[in-house]
């Protein structure tokens, strides 16, 4: 695949999302690769745990600013990659199989939304979280549905407002991560013996009926997918944008005219 590097193994499958060049951010070919992935795990039936990390010390940063800036130019609509990244998280919650979430670093943005749909989640000591969208004029608007789903709503909201990397130990606290560890093979080996017992039909069963109990309408992703299409289609979103992936430079270093 393009953007992702598969690992087959006995009864999983490993997705490393390996885009090293852009920070392992989210663009559309990585979407549909992890769809495809997602494809080729629930064709085969022994397969129980589909293990999501990232190559470079990097999880994942969110979504691909320089698609962003290429779409802008283009005068192109926002909203379909929206809509197929929040139907990537969405599958993720619903999949007959587990999805786990090995970090090893750096998790920004959408990437944090990719963690929270996960079924489990270990990290290592040095990894980190955060919601830049406000930075930007933008807001995490598809990762928050699904975010305060696992961490509930002050967490979520201090993330989002504070925009401030939490630590593995903090991601621990409030939910979002489920081990702390430096030895993550270990983690998901003692969980594979535990949840490798379950069959598929039971693991399916088990995510029908726990969506039920704290559901995510479509009302809701679709309201997520307007929002976050209306916020990075302003004039404003889109000068923040472009000026970064052309001079790497933030908004708050551009001067008042440039704003």
């Amino acid at each position: 695949m393009e953007t992702l590097r598969v690992k087959k193994g006995p009864r999983t499958l490993g997705l490393v999302i390996n885009r090293p060049e852009n920070q392992n951010s989210i663009n559309a070919a990585l979407i549909d690769d992890f769809h495809r992935a997602l494809d080729k795990a629930e064709a085969d039936p022994e397969c129980r745990l589909v293990v999501v990390e990232g190559a470079n010390g990097v999880f994942c940063t969110g979504m691909d600013f320089s698609e962003v800036a290429a779409e802008a130019a283009a005068q192109n609509h926002e909203s379909m990659r929206s809509a197929k990244y929040i139907e990537l998280i969405h599958r993720f919650t619903s999949v007959p199989k587990v999805i786990v979430a090995k970090i090893d670093g750096r998790v920004t943005a959408g990437g944090v939304g990719l963690v929270a749909a996960s079924d489990l989640a270990v990290a290592s000591q040095k990894s980190q979280f955060s919601l830049s969208e406000a930075l930007w004029g933008l807001l995490p608007c598809c990762v928050l549905p699904y975010l305060i789903r696992r961490i509930g709503f002050q967490p979520a909201y201090r993330m989002t407002l504070t925009t401030q990397a939490v630590s593995a130990r903090e991601a621990f606290d409030f939910h979002l991560v489920d081990e702390v560890t430096d030895d993550l093979d270990d983690a998901i080996r003692r969980w594979m013996l535990r949840v490798g017992r379950l069959e598929e039909e039971t693991i399916h069963e088990l995510k029908r009926y726990f969506r039920r109990m704290w559901p995510i309408s479509a009302e809701t992703e679709e309201f997520a997918v307007n929002e976050i299409t209306r916020l990075v289609s302003k004039p404003k979103v889109i000068r923040n944008i472009t000026n970064f992936v052309a001079h790497k430079q933030f908004p708050w270093e551009q001067t008042s005219g440039e704003r």
